[in-house]
């Protein structure tokens, strides 16, 4: 098998169809492999997914989920149902045109150094401005509190060797954030544009809230910085609580000021307990992200498949 290329849709009932037709139409007679992941969907996209299951089971593989455990989670079970040489993952909106794949496929067809293409995005003209903004202090909030490093504008729409595969596979963690998994891992990365194609139907799910929850994840997977900041932080209160002690004690002494203590100590009661309330926040997350790998409860479950044999995939 040359090419496994991993889908993961939700609610996608309007576009399948089209995204089938146009991989198949650039691929042609490649050998390949399509592995529709449904997590969780809510219209007829399981539906339409059987209905080309039955037109080409040469080449459509289907995976359902029990219930919505998000994209990461879709894009484990499409790596460890994958067998190709190659690896690809492609949204299911079909805003990343498969046109692409012959590209990414050639480069490493031809660059046997190179492990890895990602796409990156060239404008992002199919959000708006804010999103945009966003998305791009995202990028630098993590480059500058994390020890990896994100291309910026960099989706998940890229292919790859096995030995990428396998790594990520390798990875344990149930909290997983792609990105950042594809740039910890390591390897030789090519970076290659694209251009984003308008929605053709439906909507999207991942709106500015799961964004936000995408963001705080990757942060607090790969990041502990924020750990860090807080005894910063608190050597720093500690220290303007010195300077404001000096300055208060020479205006008293050598001004007369008569200082008024409830107002100092309401100041003060109020900015330690704020930073208090901050520091129990992050120290919470990083609890919480503990709580559920120990847990080791499966990344995803799933309710049907087709296409594959009747061992179980987990």
């Amino acid at each position: 098998m040359k090419l496994s290329i991993i889908i993961p849709c939700k609610n996608e009932e309007g576009n399948v169809n089209n995204l089938y037709e146009a991989i198949s139409k650039v691929l042609g007679k490649k050998k390949y492999e399509l592995i529709f992941i449904d997590d969780g969907s809510t219209d007829k996209t399981l539906v339409e997914l059987k209905k080309l299951y039955e037109k080409d089971m040469q080449h459509m593989k289907v995976l359902s989920f029990s219930r919505n455990f998000m994209k990461e989670a879709a894009i484990l079970a499409g790596l460890e149902a994958s067998s190709g040489e190659y690896t690809c993952i492609i949204d299911g909106d079909l805003q990343q045109n498969p046109k692409y794949l012959i590209d990414m496929m050639e480069f490493l067809d031809d660059n046997s150094d190179y492990d890895e293409v990602a796409m990156v995005m060239n404008k992002r003209t199919t959000e708006s401005k804010f999103m945009s903004f966003c998305k791009n202090m995202f990028y630098k909030t993590m480059n500058n509190l994390c020890e990896i490093n994100l291309e910026n504008a960099a989706s998940d729409f890229r292919m790859f060797r096995s030995n990428v595969k396998n790594a990520l596979i390798s990875l344990s963690e149930k909290n997983r954030f792609s990105k950042g998994l594809f740039s910890w891992v390591g390897f030789n990365i090519k970076y290659m544009p694209y251009e984003v194609e308008p929605r053709e139907s439906g909507k999207s799910s991942f709106g500015f809230k799961a964004s936000l929850r995408y963001a705080i994840s990757g942060i607090i997977a790969f990041s502990e910085k924020p750990l860090k900041l807080g005894i910063s932080l608190g050597c720093l209160s500690i220290l303007a609580s010195f300077i404001y002690l000096i300055i208060l004690l020479i205006q008293i002494l050598g001004f007369g000021f008569e200082a008024t203590a409830i107002h100092a100590l309401i100041i003060i009661t109020l900015f330690l307990f704020g930073l208090n309330f901050i520091l129990l926040g992050i120290i919470g997350k990083y609890l919480g992200t503990i709580n559920i790998e120990v847990r080791k409860r499966p990344t995803y479950i799933i309710k049907e498949k087709l296409g594959f044999d009747n061992e179980t995939i987990l």
